[in-house]
Order: structure tokens, then sequence, then C-alpha cells
């Protein structure tokens, strides 16, 4: 493929995309959740990253356990508190690469806190799909605190330990579209 031919502006399809979260419970085990409903900016060239500016935007109501009663308390003022901080935001400050893996630093708000945050991962692509349009995909992580971000919410079991744990593992896969210019 040509570099003309790569657009610098993707679009998130979100049809095969995934914002996806674990934590420990009891620590015997962990919860998995997602995010069902997000939107981004996303604006880079796979072949120089230097100028790359990514913006999400997590609808908190969104959040998906595929437990209701769990589902209802994460979305109360004990942890996301959706009512008065309905996005979690994530703006990128740079994009890095070093071999095959690509470090995208940015500023991650849940509830109006902002703590820096590295996503760490790997771009696949980009190709041309049979429609005729660039796609590239990105898979990568990070690891929060939660208390960092004011989610202080816990229980102290009866054998000692705590209901919660406070790392959150994120897990992000991305597939992306551009229009093919035809310069």
């Amino acid at each position: 493929m040509q570099k003309n031919e790569i657009s610098k502006i993707w679009n998130i399809d979100k049809a095969h995309s995934n914002i996806e979260f674990t934590v420990r419970h009891m620590m015997i085990s962990n919860v998995r959740g997602r995010f069902l409903s997000f939107d981004g900016d996303v604006k880079f060239d796979p072949d120089n990253l230097n100028d790359a500016s990514i913006k999400m935007m997590i609808d908190s109501s969104s959040i998906f356990t595929n437990e209701n009663d769990r589902d209802k308390h994460l979305k109360s003022p004990d942890f996301l508190n959706v009512e008065k901080y309905p996005l979690v935001e994530f703006v990128s400050t740079s994009v890095t690469r070093s071999g095959e893996k690509i470090t995208v630093n940015g500023n991650l708000t849940i509830r109006d806190v902002t703590k820096q945050v590295a996503i760490t991962g790997e771009l696949e692509g980009p190709i041309v799909d049979p429609y005729g349009k660039n796609r590239i995909g990105f898979d990568g992580s990070a690891a929060i605190a939660r208390k960092d971000f004011g989610l202080t919410w816990n229980m102290i079991l009866e054998g000692g330990g705590l209901m919660v744990g406070d790392n959150v593992k994120i897990d992000i896969h991305m597939e992306l579209t551009s229009e093919r210019n035809k310069a």
C-alpha cells in the first residue's frame, strides 16, 4: 500500500471493537465487564505516530458485567456515579513505537479525577478490506488503581481481605477504518 493512500483520520468500527475491564472479586476470582457505548476521535499515520491524537469518550452508564444488580451498584455513587459523571474520557498526550510495541500515554478522567495512564499494545495492519476501506487494529492494555480515581467503596470480608480489588486491568480492542485517499 502506498503511503499517500492512508488517511490520518480513523473511525472506530464499533461492531469489531471493545473496551473491557477485569477486577479481583473477594480475593478468589476475577470479574470481567465492558462498556457497551463509546466513541472517539482518532488521528494518526501508522508510519509516523509523532503527531497522533486520540480522544475516547465512554458512556459510563453503559457498563455491563452480565449481572444486573452489580451493574446498578457500579452505576451508583459508590462507584461511577453515572448521574453526576456520565462520561469516562481518555485524551492521548503521546504515542510512541518501540519495535512492535505501541505505547499510548494520556490522561484518563473518571469521576472528574484525571490521572496519567499508559496503554501498551500492538497495531495490526493496515489492510484494505473487500469494500475498499483502510483497516487497522489495535490491541492494548493498561492497569489502574481504582482508588486513585475516587472509587473507594469496599467491604471487609469475614476471613479478612476485601470484597473488590483495587487494581483494574483495562483491555482495549479497536478496529479502525478510514477512506482511501485518491491522491
